[in-house]
């Protein structure tokens, strides 16, 4: 009980941002089957976006789709959870830093959105965005995926640029 008194307002945030990214991707996903599945693309923007409905039976960009059954569930199903479970773990009791809090809470209720489909929906993933300009696009994702990607890319901007301010603040 000690621990959860002094490490409530970590606990609180991470099963908040948490649940925020995970429900969002539940709920686009519930509207993507239901509103554009078997009825082709919108495009808005000069097709800058465009909504698409596709189910993707592998990881990032398709892979590992044709990968053996067997092997498909380790690697993207057992690992992946278990890893979403020690870091969900870890944030709530253990991390002390605020960015990191708050970015792994992405990063974990985007990847347990897309573990959800896997263990939900025969391994298929619900895929329903694209980006671009022009032949310049991105692949066709959901908000799991936008949770991930941009969770991952801050918190290795704010490493990085922490590793640069301590080294600077040595050499001073």
């Amino acid at each position: 009980m000690k621990l959860f008194l002094e490490r409530k307002k970590y606990i609180l945030m991470v099963v908040s941002i948490f649940l925020v990214n995970y429900s969002l991707d539940r709920l686009t996903k519930y509207i993507a089957v239901q509103y554009l599945k078997d009825s082709g693309s919108l495009n808005f923007f000069n097709n800058f976006f465009v909504l698409t409905y596709t189910e993707n039976t592998g990881a990032f960009l398709s892979l590992g789709a044709a990968w053996n059954i067997y092997v498909k569930y380790f690697v993207l199903l057992i690992v992946p959870i278990i890893v979403c479970i020690a870091a969900f773990m870890y944030l709530m009791l253990k991390e002390t830093k605020i960015y990191r809090v708050i970015l792994g809470s992405c990063i974990i209720g985007g990847g347990i959105g897309n573990l959800a489909d896997r263990l939900f929906n025969e391994f298929s993933v619900i895929d329903f965005m694209n980006f671009g300009i022009g032949n310049l696009r991105t692949g066709i994702l959901n908000i799991a995926d936008l949770s991930v990607t941009f969770g991952v890319i801050l918190l290795v901007i704010y490493e990085i640029a922490l590793d640069r301010k301590k080294a600077k603040d040595k050499s001073c």
